[in-house]
């Protein structure tokens, strides 16, 4: 069973900032953490922290700190009413990267008084950062005993993921990876999870790239089957798939699995809102990419990933033609989307009534068809056209934005690319950094929650 700890990048930047204030002495904070309870593994997702003032302290030395509990009461009120887990989370400024003994007893006392508090027996946690910013930590239960977190994840500008395992990658494939990227770099693509939600224009080449990547599983979510349509842009698919209705997943997953690398799959032939099987699978990855055209279930994910600490790439073409046997113009859209920051609809990609229309769409397509012929729906497209080299394109882009975001090479740092568009027309790439969107107050308040009943707050998902 593998434990693991989420933290958005906001909320490491106010951890750094507290707890190495610069005069060199120990400080302390607590988290209140969402949970995310998979069959392989539990998470615990910081939600909301609190800062403990060092004048508050009745101790603080370079290896001591003795604090008052007093400030974290309404934090024990509401692990004691919900599923929500305590994270104390100290700074060891002499850069000594074990629990000491002193901690060991200062988390007996305090943790005792945690499970006091709850007569749940789902564990706790204690982490220690480090000078660098690096934590480690472990996981505390009820009977004293406790497990180191296997795995710590910071999602911000960008994606930086520690995991105790090691990958050596010797063989010829992996050594063209490491060679551009890094050892390190190898070893984390191995160790990955990653949802692609759309496996169709944008998510074949995208699960493509990933796969020769060496990523170690994929979670594939398209309801569709393959159609003669889909043939000139859905890689690895035949006629033979048209003609015998191969659902997509399966096609890709077939495919991956004659490249025999070693990319597991996970499918799931459903729409994102009539399976929450999926989407908790979803919930347990470590990075999606969303390639699908319907906006609400771009809606979906952005919200899931926003309660999971999961970073979202989400993918858009676009085409637009002049009516007459031509094309007026081409282009692509690549956001990169974290937690507790802006939104698809705080960067303006749709409005809320094209939420709700969409939704309508979704579940009566009959009466979205009358709305629109009579005006209460206007300018919606529900599908756009697309061509293979457009989707490949733009698929590139994003995986390359991802590679930046776990081993920053561009010139620039990764917060100056928080959308990229692709205009084939103009033949130019446009940039946007994060600090230029409004953030989404809604979804900040949601991050790091996790499981909650109904599941991310969505009462139409079916169960």
């Amino acid at each position: 069973m593998q434990l693991q700890l989420k933290i958005s990048g906001a909320h490491h930047q106010q951890l750094v900032k507290h707890l190495f204030s610069g005069d060199g002495l120990e400080s302390v904070a607590v988290a209140l953490c969402g949970r995310n309870s998979q069959p392989c593994g539990e998470t615990l997702l910081v939600h909301e922290i609190l800062l403990i003032p060092d004048q508050d302290c009745l101790e603080r030395s370079v290896g001591r700190l003795q604090w008052p509990t007093e400030r974290i009461i309404p934090f024990f009120n509401r692990v004691a009413c919900t599923d929500l887990a305590i994270l104390k989370i100290h700074s060891h400024p002499g850069g000594y990267d074990q629990f000491s003994k002193t901690d060991d007893e200062s988390d007996r006392e305090f943790f005792n008084s945690v499970f006091g508090w709850t007569d749940s027996d789902a564990p706790h946690a204690s982490s220690v950062m480090l000078p660098d910013g690096n934590l480690f930590g472990r996981f505390i239960y009820p009977d004293g005993n406790y497990l180191p977190i296997d795995k710590i994840s910071v999602i911000g500008d960008t994606i930086a993921i520690n995991e105790l395992t090691s990958i050596d990658g010797l063989d010829a494939f992996a050594q063209r990876t490491i060679q551009a990227f890094g050892q390190k770099t190898y070893n984390l693509l191995n160790s990955l999870v990653i949802g692609v939600v759309g496996c169709s224009g944008t998510g074949s080449p995208t699960v493509e790239q990933l796969t020769r990547l060496g990523v170690k599983k994929l979670v594939l979510i398209d309801p569709d089957f393959v159609e003669h349509k889909n043939l000139n842009r859905i890689l690895n698919t035949s006629v033979r798939d048209a003609n015998e209705q191969t659902p997509k997943v399966k096609a890709l997953a077939d495919a991956i699995r004659l490249i025999g690398l070693g990319t597991e799959t996970e499918c799931y032939p459903f729409n994102l809102y009539d399976h929450l099987p999926s989407l908790q699978s979803l919930s347990g990855c470590d990075v999606i990419f969303g390639c699908m055209d319907s906006i609400d279930g771009r809606h979906l994910l952005n919200q899931l990933c926003s309660f999971y600490l999961i970073p979202y790439f989400d993918l858009g073409v676009k085409l637009e033609a002049d009516g007459i046997g031509g094309i007026q113009k081409i282009c692509g859209s690549v956001h990169y989307l974290q937690p507790g920051g802006s939104s698809l609809i705080t960067r303006g990609v749709y409005t809320t009534a094209d939420l709700r229309a969409s939704a309508q769409f979704r579940q009566n397509p009959e009466e979205y068809a009358a709305l629109r012929k009579n005006a209460y729906i206007k300018n919606v497209n529900v599908n756009s056209p697309s061509v293979i080299s457009v989707n490949m394109q733009i698929s590139s882009h994003s995986i390359n934005e991802f590679l930046n975001r776990l081993h920053p090479y561009k010139a620039e740092g990764c917060a100056n690319y928080g959308l990229s568009t692709i205009d084939l027309t103009e033949n130019c790439i446009v940039n946007v950094s994060e600090d230029s969107f409004e953030i989404d107050g809604y979804l900040r308040k949601k991050t790091g929650r996790g499981d909650i009943i109904p599941f991310i707050e969505f009462s139409d998902i079916a169960t």
